[in-house]
């Protein structure tokens, strides 16, 4: 049995991932990402991939963001027609990223061609809504720790990555004539004190593995994040001001929904509405009731209706657009919840446009902002950005919280390296820029004397040969 994998994305970046496994004659792709931030990597998406579709025997995907599953119905529209592998919760979420992104894409295409801001006379989505409904009918999903046969000698079994709802790690055993090996993706892991995810589930044994480094060369403490959030929200409804929070519809807002129903019951911030202006984040908060067995968050059975802190009467849901266009006019405070959580495409972008010239409001990152995005610019003090092909001053007040990230930290990535009781052969740093790419590999090879690899975009490397 020969194994070869070629690095298709999330190679020295956050986005894209995409791995492909060549074992004998069987193509394997584990995960099927979008490329997000800065141009050149948006670029790739529109390139062709450098397999043909049509030659991919299978893909299994760890979780639903969009960068490890947004490039499915570009895939599938380009001819690949096998079966699509994941969990349960993975299933659900990507019916709701997956024809939000397929819509979009087709919006922004429609809205270019309305104001003529394209290089092209008719532009064209990458994807649309229907190549979306055709890759939900490829999919079956399976629960966690079941092992699925994926082809002869080859099989793989979901572990628990914690990150968002679904998120798994995939373990896949090599059964050869002579010898069993594993190659371990880790996915996105998430925190080990996450308020809502289950900590990353500790593996044991790996001779290939494959870890994500989001956060490789920061630690990312959770201890301050309740105060730091009171302190925003207080100091922009002391000017009578609106906290507009870019946050993922998935995990992000969740999670900010909580720590918002505590420091409100607790006092420690006024009594203002929230809003939750995002339709994907609304049809994901239903999810968590739905998978209620995945995650800490307690589901009561009330009168045969599910309720949770979700249903606290602070929080409203902006179910229509107009809903969403009557918070332009609000003069009162208020705290807007919107996606997308890097300010790259949604509802969020029509918030900024009519908030960032307001001296009075409060734009509050709760997440990572990949270079590139209007977050990360905002964030590093542009005085302006590009918004529906307008240059929009930015005039409110800028403020981030760190620790709300769904990304273990340095110290929490070594904490689940450190549990393999054995090195792996290899260990490939992937899904994260440079610098923490680099700076988790120093940390690895120093502690624990691995022999770690930080792979270029589209470099194949041997990892068995004859097993």
């Amino acid at each position: 049995m020969d194994v070869r994998i070629k690095f298709l994305g999330a190679a020295k970046s956050v986005t894209g991932s995409k791995y492909l496994l060549e074992i004998n004659r069987k193509r394997i792709l584990v995960d099927c990402g979008m490329f997000q931030g800065a141009k050149e990597l948006r670029l790739r998406n529109w390139s062709s991939l450098p397999i043909d579709p049509t030659k991919i025997d299978l893909v299994i995907i760890t979780h639903a963001h969009i960068d490890h599953t947004g490039y499915l119905p570009r895939l599938v529209k380009d001819g690949y027609g096998g079966k699509i592998i994941c969990t349960h919760a993975t299933e659900d979420l990507m019916q709701i990223l997956l024809l939000d992104a397929g819509k979009l894409q087709e919006e922004e295409a429609q809205f270019a061609l309305k104001h003529g801001y394209s290089r092209h006379s008719k532009p064209e989505p990458l994807f649309g809504t229907e190549d979306a409904k055709k890759v939900l009918d490829m999919v079956d999903s399976y629960p966690l720790g079941k092992s699925i046969q994926l082809t002869d000698g080859v099989s793989a079994v979901f572990h628990n990555a914690g990150h968002i709802l679904g998120a798994a790690m995939i373990e896949i055993t090599l059964n050869g004539a002579e010898q069993q090996k594993k190659i371990v993706f880790s996915g996105d892991l998430g925190r080990n004190e996450d308020p809502l995810m289950y900590p990353p589930t500790h593996l044991k044994k790996a001779d290939i593995l494959l870890v994500e480094s989001t956060y490789g060369d920061r630690l990312n403490p959770m201890e301050k994040v309740e105060n730091d959030l009171a302190d925003a929200i207080n100091y922009t409804y002391d000017r009578r001001g609106c906290v507009i929070m870019p946050a993922f519809a998935v995990g992000r807002t969740q999670n900010l929904l909580f720590y918002l129903h505590q420091l409100m019951s607790a006092g420690k911030i006024p009594q203002i509405p929230i809003f939750i202006d995002s339709p994907m984040a609304i049809s994901v908060t239903n999810l968590y009731e739905k998978h209620g067995s995945t995650h800490k968050l307690v589901v009561e059975n009330k009168n045969n209706k599910l309720i949770s802190v979700f249903d606290s009467p602070n929080i409203h849901f902006c179910n229509t657009p107009d809903s969403s266009r009557e918070l332009n006019d609000r003069k009162d405070p208020a705290i807007i919840v919107s996606a997308s959580g890097m300010c790259t495409g949604g509802r969020i972008l029509h918030h900024l446009y009519h908030r960032l010239p307001n001296k009075q409001d409060t734009i509050l990152f709760a997440g990572y902002q990949a270079e590139g995005t209007r977050g990360r610019d905002i964030l590093d003090g542009s005085p302006s950005v590009r918004i529906f092909g307008i240059e929009v001053p930015v005039k409110c007040a800028v403020k981030e919280i760190h620790g709300l990230s769904a990304h273990a930290d340095q110290l929490e990535l070594m904490q689940w390296l450190a549990s393999f009781e054995s090195s792996p052969k290899m260990t490939f740093i992937t899904h994260g820029e440079e610098k923490a790419a680099m700076a988790l590999k120093h940390k690895i090879e120093n502690e624990l004397s691995w022999n770690c690899f930080i792979p270029e975009y589209l470099e194949s490397v041997e990892l068995f040969s004859s097993i």
